[in-house]
Order: structure tokens, then sequence, then C-alpha cells
């Protein structure tokens, strides 16, 4: 797949504040994203995410390395390596709140190009896409959180740039709402090819709408494949176990300390297991200390707990 993004061994260094000290947020970052992808960019808080998605539009300088953007160095040809970018940073920082949901589309065509006979089709075209029309005459510091959001992404669209960048694009929204901002991404992935990079802490974000995840941890690169191919990296079976009666302390230590259990809550415990057998000396165990079982269950492993495994352990792609 031809690469429309390549981000080559960046560096970016801080000095913290009352302090000398030299805090690393992005070290020796290396990755491609190919025309039309829609990739997720994880990591916990601290990991150089933003730093990743602020360097990739053009806001921050890498102290060494490079961005190439279809083609354009983002240092050395910067205008024309910018102009195929749009980008949506966390806080709705593309638009203004004391205008109107219209005023803030007709204003933004205009300062990104869009000619002048064609701004009012072009605002009417996202109107209806992101359903904002009955909302056009509404000042956006009224607006809830979701429907500024909408609008956000939607100035981001104005200027039709082949790559959109989206710093946590669901962040407090309602799962309604949520779901909504994801429907109209996946939309306009699949309807006008772009390429979008997401930087997202949500993780059904990432399962359901990207294609692959590269996760960053320190300012490295933890893992980089596709969702599906992450979520084999650990095929294990994972079981959610109903019991009858209440475990003593003594025997959930006993089990704990034998098992992977990550969620216990009162009767209900949450297992991953490397082993398929290792179920049946589970239900032993339980069964030696006497504690009848109601139900077991086998579910799938999600991706929450592909991420927080790679993070922790810190396990290379």
């Amino acid at each position: 797949m031809e690469s429309i993004i390549s981000v080559k061994g960046i560096y970016k260094s801080y000095k913290k504040r009352k302090s000398s000290e030299i805090f690393t947020a992005v070290n020796d970052l290396s990755f491609d994203v190919g025309k039309g992808e829609i990739v997720g960019l994880l990591g916990p808080n601290g990991a150089g995410k933003t730093t990743t998605i602020k360097t990739i539009c053009g806001l921050l300088v890498p102290d060494q390395g490079s961005v190439t953007i279809n083609g354009f160095d983002s240092l050395k040809d910067r205008d024309k390596a910018l102009r195929h970018i749009s980008a949506v940073l966390e806080g709705n920082r593309n638009i203004y709140w004391r205008l109107t949901v219209y005023e803030n589309l007709v204003y933004f065509a205009g300062n990104r190009g869009v000619p002048k006979k064609d701004i009012r089709r072009k605002v009417d075209e996202l109107l209806s896409l992101f359903q904002l029309q009955d909302k056009k005459d509404e000042l956006v510091n009224n607006l809830s959180r979701g429907m500024q959001q909408k609008l956000a992404v939607s100035v981001a669209m104005l200027a039709d740039t082949d790559v959109v960048l989206l710093d946590e694009p669901t962040l407090g929204l309602d799962v309604e709402t949520g779901y909504e901002v994801r429907d109209l991404l996946r939309k306009i992935a699949r309807d006008q090819g772009k390429t979008i990079i997401i930087s997202t802490h949500d993780m059904p974000v990432v399962q359901d709408l990207c294609e692959r995840t590269i996760i960053i941890n320190a300012g490295k690169v933890v893992a980089d494949e596709r969702v599906e191919e992450l979520l084999k990296l650990f095929e294990t079976s994972a079981y959610q176990i109903e019991l009858q009666e209440p475990l003593t302390d003594e025997q959930q230590t006993m089990l704990l300390a034998q098992f992977p259990i990550h969620q216990w809550e009162a009767l209900t415990l949450k297992v991953n297991l490397d082993q398929e057998q290792d179920i049946f000396k589970l239900m032993d165990i339980l069964k030696q200390n006497e504690t009848p079982i109601e139900t077991i269950n086998r579910t799938e492993i999600n991706f929450e707990q592909v991420f927080r495994k790679l993070v922790n352990e810190g396990v290379a792609s």
C-alpha cells in the first residue's frame, strides 16, 4: 500500500517546568500510514500520542527525524505538506464558540480556500451529512458536547484534505452520540477515501472503527498491527464464571495466585487462560473447595485487554 504519511525517527523533548530535567515525549518514533487507512493511535496518558499528532500536523517541530505527507517534507515543504491535512484537536479548538454553526462553516470554508461560489453548497452538504441543519443558527457555546464535536469534525472536512487527524473525537460524548460520530467517520473513510488517524482512549472506537492500531508507550511504538492480528497475538480462552456462593478471603487469595483473574465482582469472576485445559483445573479447585458453580460461559477477548497487556508488559510487535 502506498504511504501518504511517513514518520521517521522523530524525537521530541521538553524541559520540565521549574526544573532543569529533560522529559522525552517521543523517542525515535517511526511508522507509515497508507492511503485510505483508518489507524488508531493508542497509549496511556503521557505516552506521546498528542505530541505525535501535533508534530504530524505541523504544530510542533521535532528535535530530530522527519515527517513526510503525500511526498512533501513537513519542514522543508511545510505549506505543501500541510495542505493535505485537517485536524480536530481535543477540546474543539478548531471552532469559534461565539459564532453560530453556520457562521463557523462559512468562515472556515473561506479560510481554507473553498471557492466563494462553492461555499454555500459545501456548507449545506456538511450540515446534512452531520445532521446539523436544525442547529445551524445556534451559537456553538449553547450546543451539547456531541453537537460541538460533530461541528468540529465537519469543519475539518471543509478543505477536502487527503488526511484527517482526530484527537479524542468521542471524549465526553454519550454512548448514542459517540456511535453517531464513529458511524460518520466510517462513512467518510469509505465514501471519500480519506486517511484517518485517531488518537483515543476509547477502546470500542478502535475495535469497531480502526483497521490498524499503533500503540505507543513512553514515546516508543510498542505494537503496530492490524486490530485482528493484535487480538490473535493473545489467543487465550476467556471465561465468565458465576458462583452460587461467595469465596472466603483465603480461597480468593489462592485462586488469584494461580490464575489470571482480571475481574472479580461478588459471585462473578472473569479469567483469561492461555491453555484450554486450565479451565478444568480451575473447576477442580473450586470443587475441592466445595464452591458450587452456577454457570460457565466462554467470552471473547476485547481490545482493551490486549492494550493493557501490551502496555503493562512491554510486548514488542
